[in-house]
Order: structure tokens, then sequence, then C-alpha cells
């Protein structure tokens, strides 16, 4: 397979992984692919996590207690008047620079582990490649679970 390697195509993700008492972890997630063409969001912005968050709320029927990196999009005053309009969130930032502290970047560590040999001919390769990988890790409840052990934190 021969990769393109034409600029401008990024690959961007984003997630959360969902620990809930009596119910199994769930990890929901976004994809957003920048094809590089004009007017087209180069990376996740504020309304991005937003509608992440929203739909994580659908799809778990209960408040969300998020615990949250210090990314700029996270701490911008745009972000705080999303998450402020959302009375069933509660947001706790992490310390700067804890990604061991985090379980989402456990979850990405282990995604570019399995795709460490290959090399996708193009953006949509890579975009299907990384949604399979990424489902398949969702019907892993154990691994999901192992993401949070990770951090030395018992799940709820």
């Amino acid at each position: 397979m021969t990769a393109s390697g034409r600029r401008g195509r990024k690959l961007s993700i984003a997630g959360l992984a969902c620990y809930r008492t009596g119910h199994r972890p769930r990890l929901i997630y976004r994809i957003l692919t920048h094809t590089g063409r004009k007017g087209e969001a180069k990376s996740f912005t504020e309304a991005h996590f937003a509608t992440l968050l929203d739909a994580a709320h659908q799809q778990l029927g209960a408040p969300i207690l998020l615990i949250w990196d210090q990314l700029p999009q996270h701490k911008s005053a745009r972000m705080r008047q999303l998450l402020a309009a959302r009375r069933w969130l509660r947001v706790y930032p992490l310390p700067a620079l804890a990604p061991e502290l985090n379980p989402t970047e456990t979850v990405w560590s282990s995604l570019k582990r399995s795709m460490a040999n290959l090399a996708p001919g193009s953006i949509k390769d890579l975009t299907r490649i990384t949604r399979n990988r990424i489902k398949s890790m969702q019907y892993q409840p154990d691994l999901i679970t192992g993401f949070f052990t990770s951090t030395g934190l018992r799940p709820p």
C-alpha cells in the first residue's frame, strides 16, 4: 500500500472513558477528519467538545462528573460558558502535566500501539482503521476498566 503523504490531512479524536457504579464502563468518542479543504475545522473546538458531552449525557442517562485535563480548549472562556449551561455536569480539572492520572490518555496510547506498523494509503483509510480499532475497544469492558485502574484509582 502506498501512502499519499499529502500535507494538511489530519485526524483528531476526542473521547471519554465513562465509569458508573453497577454499569459496564463505556468509551464514547468522536473523530474529526481534516482533509485540507478551506473552511474545514482543523481540530476540535469548544462546540465539538460540548456536543460530545451532550451525547455522553444522553447515552449514559445520568449526571456527569468530568475529570478533565488542561487542554487550552478545555479552559477557555467559551468552554467555561458552555459547561456552566449544563446543570447535569460537574467538572474537576486534572493537575497540569499529569497524563498518568487521565484514563483516556491510556486509551490513546493503546490505540497508537495497535496501529504502530500500519501505513494507511489515505486519510479515509486512517479514519476507517481508527474507527474500527476504537469500536473493538468499546466491546471490551475489562480493557476500559484497565484504562482506569492504570491511573492507580479504583473504578466506582
